[in-house]
């Protein structure tokens, strides 16, 4: 599913502009992004957790050419789905 096609739903669904919905998303992506910077977890009941996991600088090895790469730390997202919603999307 495209964004366009979410505002889309969320708009019939909420009875809400699609501009009021565009606005909505913009914050709830502002929220997660700044709660996994501080590597916080989100919980949202029936849905699921997003969880920013900090990952080590690694060393890897190119297959091709042997050399030897450090990669820099990084911070990854998480997301576990509920299984409220698992049993939601298997019945379906």
């Amino acid at each position: 599913m495209q964004y366009k096609e979410i505002v889309d739903k969320l708009s019939q669904s909420l009875g809400r502009s699609k501009s009021d919905i565009n606005k909505l998303l913009e914050a709830l992506s502002n929220v997660v992004a700044e709660r996994c910077s501080e590597l916080d977890s989100i919980s949202v009941p029936r849905f699921g957790s997003i969880e920013a996991v900090k990952r080590d600088e690694t060393i890897e090895v190119d297959q091709e050419t042997g050399k030897r790469i450090l990669m820099p730390p990084c911070v990854e997202v998480q997301y576990t789905s509920s299984n409220v919603l698992k049993k939601l999307l298997n019945q379906s």
